[in-house]
């Protein structure tokens, strides 16, 4: 990075973390309620990534008009490097063209990311496979592309640099984050030049940015030795995990994990921190590294998660994906979709249709009640609703029944089977608690 023309800025020390305390948590001992400090609109917090080149225009269109009946309006689009300059300079934009047109008549909103290096500057050796997965010879190359995309397609809102470049199959032959930090910083310099102003988004960071083939160093830290918290650019990552809560049984993972990267990214003075991926598949097997939990296993845990990240400190959120894919995606990566590969909704679209009709367009901060009886396991997150009406999230992994002394009266709502339940009593309503989340509004 040195040898670059502009210079970076000493090191943030709030960077230097151990990634060691990162990734040890301690274990749940008492419920967990959460309530936001700051007030939620879903458009501009919950996006979904769309595979919209893998499909016809007539195809992503019905997608599109899904995806707006929810109320959301930001997406995150692949693009593939290799695929647009198949030989130097004999650019296959047509399709891009079209899905550009399409995005701006629709007026969502979108972040492009390109990921893979082109035949003529991957760094592969020849004959190798997954010619793409390499990084390319010249970032500077890299960069000019970024460059050439962003001027060619200025109704664009974001541009993102490459693509989860702490795992080894997204840079071989093995991860170097002072190579990605030099692509960073060439492609920050182009853009800059074309396109002021625009968003520059670093490319998200598998999970919490661990880098397996280095030990326990995490890439946020290395990149924070080389400086590019200097760039201004959105810090991203990929906070995916075994169940909504924790990678491990017994323990608070995702909330401690989050929470304790996301300071340290806005202690480093990294304004925007954005999870460009998140989500389960519902696929049926074989079983491939994520467990199986169908079609309402996506519904129940997407809620849940949902609920937890939006008391995090992230700006934006990308669940992964809007669509399922066909067969050119492994057999857990076809099953991602809020929409099937007709287009026609799943159940996590209609039960993620259901929540954000109870809670409405945006929440307020709002404040835990009583509680009385709940579980070890229990977790709930409180919001205001704009009407003024005050909303609790719940559930447990250890069912029984909770009492509110408080509250009197209160309709109770499943977002995963659409059914409501009207509470009413004089010392204080008791809801049942179960593992999937329920939704009381008083």
């Amino acid at each position: 990075m040195t040898s670059c023309r502009r210079p970076l800025l000493p090191v943030v020390a709030a960077l230097m973390f151990s990634a060691t305390g990162l990734l040890s948590q301690p274990a749940i001992a008492v419920p967990i309620n959460l309530a936001s400090e700051r007030t939620l609109e879903w458009k501009d917090y919950l996006g979904v990534n769309a595979h919209f080149l893998w499909f016809t225009p007539a195809q992503y269109r019905k997608q599109i008009s899904a995806y707006q009946k929810l109320g959301l309006q930001w997406v995150r689009v692949d693009l593939h490097w290799d695929r647009l300059e198949p030989k130097e300079d004999d650019y296959q934009l047509s399709t891009l063209d079209e899905l550009d047109k399409t995005l701006t008549a629709s007026g969502l909103k979108s972040v492009f990311y390109l990921v893979g290096s082109a035949p003529f500057i991957t760094r592969a050796p020849v004959g190798a496979p997954f010619q793409d997965q390499y990084p390319p010879k010249d970032p500077k190359v890299y960069a000019t592309r970024m460059a050439m995309l962003a001027q060619r397609y200025p109704n664009i809102d974001a541009w993102q640099v490459w693509n989860e470049q702490n795992l080894p199959n997204n840079w071989r032959p093995q991860v170097d984050p002072a190579a990605y930090g030099q692509l960073l910083l060439a492609t920050h310099q182009a853009l800059d030049q074309v396109a002021p102003g625009k968003t520059q988004v670093m490319g998200g960071m598998a999970y919490y940015s661990q880098m397996p083939t280095l030990g326990k160093t995490l890439m946020f830290q290395a990149l924070g030795k080389l400086g590019v918290q200097s760039l201004g650019m959105v810090a991203a990552y990929h906070p995916y995990s075994v169940t909504p809560e924790t990678d491990e049984p017994g323990k608070n993972e995702v909330l401690l994990r989050g929470k304790q990267l996301n300071d340290m990214l806005h202690n480093a003075g990294l304004k925007n921190v954005w999870a460009t991926e998140w989500g389960w598949s519902s696929y049926a097997g074989p079983r491939e590294m994520q467990a199986l939990i169908g079609v309402d296993g996506q519904a129940d845990y997407t809620l849940r998660r949902l609920a937890l990240m939006s008391t995090q400190d992230y700006q934006r959120i990308f669940l992964f994906a809007l669509s399922d894919l066909d067969d050119r995606a492994s057999a857990r990566d076809q099953h991602y979709g809020l929409l099937d590969l007709n287009g026609e909704p799943k159940p996590v679209y209609q039960a993620l249709a259901r929540f954000l009709d109870i809670t409405g367009p945006r929440l307020k901060p709002g404040k835990t009640p009583v509680l009385e009886g709940a579980p070890d396991s229990f977790y709930s997150v409180a919001w205001t609703r704009d009407d003024g009406k005050q909303l609790l999230m719940f559930w447990s992994a250890e069912t029984g029944t909770l009492k509110l002394p408080e509250i009197h009266q209160a309709s109770l709502y499943d977002p995963l089977t659409g059914t409501q339940q009207n509470l009413d009593a004089a010392d204080g309503i008791t809801p049942g608690v179960k593992p999937t989340l329920q939704i009381l509004v008083w």
